[in-house]
């Protein structure tokens, strides 16, 4: 019975402290801890569960987030999140947990402190109360709603409000890879915003941009670039993060490419090479 609480609420509490990490590595250290913790409390108190489990989840994951924002400065490169498999933690079945877990708000939410990302988190994908959130972060109910609004409104800026339905996403996303696959870099340049920004996540472990390179023609010089060293092979879409990414090969290196678009145009690469974020998404 005890265990049997604790994985109905598993998944749930799986995607609570992923998308406060960005890391399923950590998120899973993060929810076995708390299974040892509540294996070895007094239940007899405990009248929500989920509830519970999620404060637990929520503390452990807030002392994770602390300590890995000291680690990732000394991280080779620019730090992505960690791509997963759209169903990782069950059906997305509201708005707010399909944007929760996107692979741009992901990215965007690392801007966070980690109180706001944990207020955020809480009360967009799982629609806490502030009283409970106030609780689990240390702040009182008017603070977290300060929070949240902050958090909401740095998110909003840094996303384009125009951004494509799912199926404009996925046409874009097929023309973005039919050009790259023909090597045609005339139409790949022609699909870029003028101030794209492209990251590329190569954690040390293979060749990747140390910084974020910015503007059209930089990311069009860098996609030329790696054109004129490597060839692109095994094309193809895949679901990852609520979403559809691209997943390649390039001379030997494994990568899943997030585009984000804004009126047609490419506004954001986020390319993951560093091989150990790679085992979650369709290989």
């Amino acid at each position: 019975m005890i265990n049997g609480v604790f994985e109905e609420h598993r998944p749930m509490l799986l995607g609570l402290a992923y998308r406060l990490l960005g890391s399923m590595w950590d998120a899973e250290d993060v929810v076995q801890d708390a299974f040892v913790k509540w294996s070895g409390a007094d239940r007899s108190a405990v009248r929500e569960p989920r509830a519970f489990l999620a404060t637990m989840v929520s503390r452990l994951a807030l002392d994770q987030l602390r300590s890995a924002r000291r680690t990732r400065e000394a991280y080779v490169g620019p730090w992505l999140p960690e791509p997963v498999a759209s169903d990782a933690f069950g059906p997305l079945d509201t708005a707010e947990l399909r944007d929760t877990l996107s692979y741009a708000t992901l990215h965007l939410m690392e801007r966070l402190s980690p109180p706001e990302r944990a207020v955020f988190v809480l009360r967009e994908a799982f629609d806490f109360p502030y009283e409970t959130i106030a609780g689990i972060v240390g702040a009182t109910e008017a603070n977290c709603r300060q929070m949240h609004h902050r958090a909401a409104a740095r998110l909003d800026g840094g996303r384009d409000r125009f951004g494509p339905s799912n199926e404009e996403h996925a046409r874009l996303l097929s023309t973005f890879m039919a050009a790259a696959e023909r090597g045609d870099l005339d139409t790949l340049t022609a699909m870029l915003g003028a101030d794209v920004e492209a990251w590329n996540d190569g954690g040390g472990r293979v060749r990747a941009a140390l910084r974020p390179i910015v503007g059209r023609v930089n990311v069009a010089r860098l996609i030329t670039g790696l054109f004129g060293k490597v060839a692109f092979t095994g094309l193809r879409l895949v679901e990852a993060n609520g979403g559809t990414a691209i997943r390649a090969e390039a001379d030997g290196m494994d990568q899943v490419i997030f585009l984000e678009f804004g009126e047609g145009k490419v506004l954001r690469i986020n390319a993951v090479l560093n091989p150990g974020k790679l085992t979650r998404v369709e290989s």
